[in-house]
């Protein structure tokens, strides 16, 4: 006797979910060897030809065709693979044609249909969504890996709130995409990469998990929130405040900024009549990147508990200079001893001290090998490339993992897992750096935050009487 038709489609459906994630890493295998692979070939071509125009040349073409393949990779799979573009689309970690693809896919995730909203919404709060809203725009105001905002009005209240939304299934395609890229990792570092890649994985694994649980999310953002009020006159950059009563681990309703963001600054610029290469946009930059530094700084070197999601799509400029941090979903708490040795590590940078810079490394368990004879110096390059924002003149791209980095003469073996969220926030305030036209060193900016912190903790006595000890490397900046 054959089976009713409704039997037999929840029959597909259910095979279809078992096998999905074995589809989903076939597909990531599949794409991945074919990205690497073109390069490794690249690589083999560039080895017989002598002319450097030529083989520069024939790596920008295949660096515009991997970026091709990789935008496809992280469009059409999604999940992580949004959050890996949105890591790997900055200047310093990735060439040219790779940002200019994958810095557009910020936000960018498909969204979940608004029927499906509805009922997420009124499981969360046990109510009907027109008694929790007076109007609820259906578009999205943006979709990222594993939730979307919309705008909307709750009965209760005259001002406009932001309702995020949890995508139904996305934490199951999300454990399935780390592993892949664990799995991936650990051949990268193995045979090209000379650098601890695992524990970055790991230590995404364990920010995704947490993305999860909106009401953690929540409590973090009021942290923050109070945590800046409390330490500035004026808080250095907005956090947006979370209605009480409207949260839960699926939906989070918090108030609506209404602001630019950041990655179309200069176009707004335009549009208002200011000259985005200028000196009153350059200082209206100025002050952007310094309160966006000046709020990390404190976050990072006195309280230990930031923002740990720091890409373009999470930041707004509102009421033309004041920049708001969205999307709360990562934060990290540094453990204390990591959090005084990384201040530590903050002042050998600002002074150029490589003896101090190599002692604070060592510190926070960052384990390496070396066969440079000038081991010191590479060492503090090293540092500068991962953790300062300063650029040598006449450069504008400084990754750890390029050519001429100190990493071909310095591998690390062991990196602590909890500061690849304070190296995420370096990288971005770099990227801004560079996207901006300025320069400026975060370390320096930080060094008085870092002094204090040492001081409280009674790790340093007297700020005053110590001196920056310049060398030969102060003279590169």
């Amino acid at each position: 006797m054959p089976l009713p038709l409704a039997q037999v489609q929840e029959l597909r459906d259910r095979l279809s979910d078992r096998f999905r994630p074995w589809r989903r890493s076939a597909q990531f295998w599949v794409r991945a060897v074919d990205i690497y692979g073109s390069y490794k070939v690249c690589q083999l071509r560039t080895g017989f030809v002598k002319d450097e125009e030529e083989r520069q040349a024939m790596w920008e073409q295949q660096h515009e065709i991997g970026a091709q393949k990789m935008y496809s990779l992280c469009s059409e799979l999604g999940g992580l693979f949004l959050k890996a573009a949105q890591i790997l689309g900055k200047p310093d970690l990735a060439p040219t044609a790779w940002v200019k693809r994958l810095v557009t896919l910020c936000d960018k995730a498909p969204s979940t249909p608004i029927e499906v909203v509805r009922d997420v919404v009124e499981k969360q709060f046990c109510k009907s969504f027109d008694e929790i809203f007076d109007f609820f725009e259906v578009e999205p105001v943006g979709s990222a890996s594993i939730a979307q905002v919309h705008r909307a009005r709750l009965k209760s209240s005259k001002t406009d709130v932001a309702v995020k939304v949890q995508h139904p299934g996305a934490e199951q395609l999300m454990m399935v995409d780390i592993r892949n890229m664990q799995a991936f990792a650990l051949f990268l570092q193995k045979y090209d990469i000379n650098f601890d890649l695992f524990s970055a994985t790991k230590e995404m694994e364990k920010q995704i998990c947490y993305e999860f649980d909106f009401v953690r999310e929540a409590r973090a953002m009021e942290r923050i929130r109070e945590f800046l009020r409390v330490s500035n006159k004026k808080p250095p950059v907005m956090v947006p405040r979370v209605i009480p009563g409207m949260i839960s681990r699926e939906v989070l309703v918090m108030e609506f900024i209404q602001g630019t963001p950041i990655m179309n600054l200069s176009n707004e610029m335009s549009k208002r009549g200011i000259d985005p290469a200028g000196k009153l946009a350059a200082m209206a930059k100025q002050k952007i990147l310094t309160d966006l530094t000046l709020a990390y700084g404190q976050m990072i070197l006195k309280d230990g508990f930031f923002h740990a999601d720091p890409h373009p799509g999470n930041i707004l400029i509102c009421n033309n200079t004041e920049a708001t941090l969205l999307d709360y979903g990562q934060v990290k708490e540094m453990p204390e001893d990591l959090r005084l040795a990384y201040a530590n590590l903050v002042i050998a940078m600002a002074d150029d001290d490589l003896l101090r810079t190599k002692e604070s490394l060592s510190e926070f368990g960052f384990k390496t090998w070396s066969i440079a004879d000038n081991e010191l110096e590479e060492l503090f390059q090293l540092s500068l490339r991962m953790f300062d924002t300063r650029l040598p003149p006449g450069v504008t791209v400084l990754s750890p993992f390029a050519d001429d980095s100190s990493l071909n003469k310095v591998g690390v073996e062991s990196f602590p897992e909890e500061l690849f969220s304070v190296l995420r926030t370096i990288q971005l305030l770099r990227g801004l750096t560079v996207g901006m036209g300025l320069r400026f060193s975060c370390a320096q900016q930080w060094k008085p935050i870092a002094e204090e912190a040492l001081l409280k903790a009674g790790r340093i006595k007297d700020v005053k009487s110590r001196r920056p000890r310049r060398s030969f490397l102060r003279r590169l900046f």
